[in-house]
């Protein structure tokens, strides 16, 4: 675990001095976040706790919500 977060901090101590630099704000806040969702999704890997899939969700709304059974 202690790899993921130095390999976290060493890609942001990389990319926002120049995101910062050039005054890209809203490239900064898209790679905050993007940075900030792998990031946990890391740990939680590392953690082995259940990550959620996306896929299930729409599995429930095509299958029991719109009542498309189609396989």
């Amino acid at each position: 675990m202690l790899w993921i977060i130095i390999s976290f901090v060493i890609i942001i101590l990389i990319e926002i001095p120049e995101l910062l630099k050039k005054r890209q704000l809203k490239e900064l806040m898209t790679f905050l976040i993007f940075t900030s969702i792998a990031f946990i999704l890391s740990i939680f890997y590392v953690l082995r706790i259940p990550i959620f899939n996306p896929v299930d969700f729409l599995q429930y709304i095509i299958k029991d919500l719109l009542h498309l059974n189609y396989i």
